[in-house]
């Protein structure tokens, strides 16, 4: 019989892991007979009581695998990880706080029957969240979206289900900065949306501040678009221009030359300023990439 391997990232969720496992595990049900059910838990460093709950139900239940970071690498080097260590025939992959249904795993997976590689989830409506979260990932996917020459879907995140040459593909990606939700659809595999009403967090607190989600955003924008450089370039042709009309008019309008040129180098070291931060945007990641390090450490695994 086939297998699912469904990847769950985790990071000091300690208030609803036991909640999560639990609606996980009634998915062998759903699945009986169609597909052996495995749980893959990677724990990205946490520092509560995460890593004891997910040994203590290991113990118990083989099906429940964990990948044990060293310290705390982030959600797609978690993510990441939980692929390469995946060796199921179907792969869904889901946060731990019950935002997203694990219910929806099994459409996914009837929805992927149908011909499709990919299935993600499309959040159609975003429960107790911000009107400044929503706005803001309203527009970030907009965004993205106008900027790269690639189709990446609108309203989603990282929930999804793939199949194992999409996995195998992915796994062959080792940039350093990821962007999941830009990497997958890269594959080029058939994909179709899987829409939902994302829930509210059961319990404990996002992990994904503004900080963080500005370099998710950053990561995609600057690992799938050029677009940035092409910027530079025209908005350096547009301030000369009007550079050139300012300090002409200044002259034929007798303003006096100080005032002329402080403002000439006011733009022209403005531009410098936001073309050198867009560039070393790009060099930085160039830099990432030569010194070859691991995406992530494992200190230990279990079940596997």
């Amino acid at each position: 019989m086939k297998t699912l391997d469904i990847i769950v990232p985790v990071y000091n969720e300690e208030a609803c892991l036991d909640k999560t496992m639990q609606r996980l595990l009634k998915l062998k049900e759903t699945f009986k007979g169609k597909l052996n059910l495995n749980c893959i838990f990677v724990n990205d460093g946490s520092k509560d009581k995460t890593l004891q709950i997910l040994e203590e139900n290991a113990k118990k239940d083989k099906s429940i695998k964990v990948i044990n970071f060293s310290r705390n690498f982030g959600h797609q080097m978690a993510l990441s990880a939980g692929l390469d260590y995946s060796k199921g025939d179907y792969i869904a992959i889901i946060d731990g706080d019950l935002q997203d249904p694990p219910e929806l795993i099994y459409d996914m997976y009837e929805k992927s029957l149908e011909g499709y590689d990919i299935v993600y989830g499309k959040r159609l409506k975003r429960k107790q969240e911000t009107i400044f979260k929503k706005l803001s990932a309203w527009g970030f996917y907009r965004v993205l979206k106008s900027m790269c020459n690639l189709d990446i879907p609108t309203d989603t995140g990282d929930f999804r289900f793939i199949t194992k040459d999409v996995r195998e593909a992915f796994n062959q990606m080792r940039e350093k900065h990821r962007f999941i939700r830009g990497m997958v659809p890269w594959t080029g595999f058939r994909s179709a949306p899987m829409p939902f009403i994302r829930d509210e967090r059961v319990a404990g607190e996002t992990k994904y501040p503004l900080s963080k989600m500005l370099k998710l955003a950053f990561d995609g924008i600057f690992s799938f678009s050029f677009k940035p450089i092409d910027f530079i370039f025209a908005l350096s042709a547009i301030l000369f221009i009007a550079s050139l009309i300012i300090i002409t008019a200044g002259f034929l309008t007798e303003l006096e030359e100080e005032y002329i040129i402080c403002f000439a180098l006011t733009l022209v070291g403005s531009i410098n300023l936001l073309a050198m931060g867009i560039l070393g945007q790009y060099i930085g990641r160039i830099y990432d990439e030569t010194r070859n390090r691991p995406l992530y450490i494992v200190k230990n695994t279990i079940n596997f």
